[in-house]
């Protein structure tokens, strides 16, 4: 057993390769590295150790994936008139803005979290931002942002030296302590082949 090292191994975990000789044991391994016991059915496998096991294995992972978009097409707000009619709506609106507006498919988990609204009262989009800090490792996501709101002023209460959240700011010293000149905004180029210079 390699967690207590005194009985013989009787188990193995799917998920890390560690062996375990009872129900305490594996119940150990799994609090110290954080392993939920469940086998990674992506995970490499190098041409030399692929056997006929991984190739079943493999297809059954693809049909599984199948499964679940097949049942994500069928769900009902798919076919939802009303959720049809209100994103032709948000597209009609952003063309008329000059914004190319493109949706993931009903299943992904990004289009499931997206907030963005079209406010025709008022004439204005609220959007749904995510903010990732790549320096700090941090992200936040912001919802009902009005189109007309400056990024200057989408990012004083996290990069501000004063006007930032003490918890935030702690987290973020990187950003605040620098000049903001310094402080560069960038946006992902989507739909762009890897090897593009730009």
């Amino acid at each position: 057993c390699e967690t207590c090292s005194k009985e013989e191994a009787k188990y193995r975990c799917p998920r890390c390769m560690k062996y375990s000789c009872s129900l305490l044991c594996v119940k150990k391994h799994k609090l110290a590295l954080s392993c939920n016991g469940v086998r990674d059915k992506t995970a490499f496998v190098s041409v030399n150790e692929f056997t006929d096991l991984n190739l079943l294995s493999d297809y059954r992972f693809l049909e599984d994936v199948g499964r679940t978009a097949d049942a994500a097409a069928r769900h009902c707000i798919v076919h939802s008139p009303a959720t049809k009619r209100l994103l032709y709506c948000l597209r009609n609106k952003a063309r008329g803005c000059n914004i190319e507006l493109k949706t993931l498919p009903v299943g992904f988990t990004k289009r499931r979290e997206n907030s963005t609204t079209f406010n025709s009262m008022e004439n204005k989009f609220y959007w749904h931002l995510k903010l990732i800090f790549p320096h700090c490792h941090a992200e936040y996501t912001l919802k009902g942002v009005p189109d007309d709101k400056t990024l200057a002023d989408i990012l004083k209460p996290y990069i501000d030296p004063v006007e930032s959240d003490p918890v935030v700011c702690q987290r973020l010293k990187i950003y605040t302590a620098s000049p903001q000149s310094d402080v560069r905004i960038l946006m992902k180029i989507e739909n762009r082949s890897r090897n593009s210079v730009r």
